[in-house]
């Protein structure tokens, strides 16, 4: 296949894409990158070179991670039971320091040194950091889920203004110094909005809205703020979907342009989306 990819069919390629890289270089994106998506190791090194080409190519990229899977193998290995509720986990004292532990040390640092490795220049940090994002108890039966109540992006212009992509994990603190785990699709938005960007886009272990949930063909390709209420009400958004649809309308009420819940698992998902005419996913709107 690779052999059949002649020079001139490259050159076609990169020209086909200057009218996207024009449109968004010096913009900002946001990238959620979920947990489930994470999971391949192969798949993981390809979204770390298409961000890379994204930052080479003047666009500021801002990495927003979760970790899911891997804070509930390291609770396993560590012989505690994770526990959900209404999606989202229970986190007693012992669960968040595992939280902090996973996502602000293993989970982050190794996204930066992948990015790194692919040429890259990355910082991590957390939402402790520079008490970036401050939180309340959400409900008490959550335990250490946090209720955002405070965003403080200045850690992170700070990062992009020093020409890093910054890969920041969703734990978050408040004044008492308790420290909460946060949903990443939940801090996604609400750090989108905070920055201004121009896009937020949501990688996950799922194509994006479909009117038939088991039948990929029925992906609907874009959606208004307004119909996406009317989906919920119809049915066809329903149990894990409900929370990253309302985060993408919170996301754009925070004053973000357009949000995209897409299949991470998909080889250069990114690119598609942004530097091509077909894009991947569902494109929620403002109108």
């Amino acid at each position: 296949m690779q052999g059949s990819f002649s020079n001139a069919d490259r050159a076609e390629v990169l020209t086909a894409a200057l009218p996207y890289i024009r449109r968004y270089s010096g913009k900002l994106v946001v990238i959620k990158y979920g947990g489930n998506a994470m999971i391949n190791e192969q798949l993981k090194m390809q979204v770390m070179e298409d961000i890379v080409l994204l930052w080479l190519v003047g666009i500021k990229v801002v990495l927003v991670h979760g970790g899911g899977p891997e804070i509930s193998d390291t609770m396993a290995q560590l012989g505690k039971q994770p526990k959900f509720l209404d999606g989202l986990r229970v986190t007693d004292k012992e669960t968040v320091d595992i939280v902090q532990m996973v996502l602000a040390g293993k989970v982050n640092k190794n996204l930066v040194n992948l990015l790194e490795m692919k040429g890259g220049k990355a910082m991590g940090i957390s939402g402790i950091d520079g008490r970036m994002i401050e939180a309340d108890f959400k409900n008490e039966k959550l335990g250490y889920v946090g209720e955002i109540t405070k965003i403080n992006i200045q850690p992170v212009l700070d990062l992009l203004e020093k020409g890093y992509i910054p890969v920041l994990s969703t734990v978050a603190c408040d004044k008492k110094g308790n420290v909460y785990n946060i949903n990443g699709d939940t801090a996604a938005a609400r750090i989108s909005g905070a920055l201004g960007a121009e896009r937020l886009i949501m990688m996950t272990d799922i194509a994006g809205i479909l009117r038939d949930k088991d039948d990929p063909s029925t992906l609907i390709p874009r959606v208004t703020m307004e119909e996406a209420k009317g989906l919920f009400d119809q049915g066809v958004v329903s149990g894990g979907m409900i929370p990253k649809v309302q985060c993408c309308i919170d996301a754009l009420n925070h004053g973000v342009d357009n949000v995209t819940i897409m299949d991470g698992r998909i080889s250069h998902s990114i690119l598609m989306e942004l530097l091509t005419d077909e894009g991947a996913g569902t494109m929620v709107t403002k109108e």
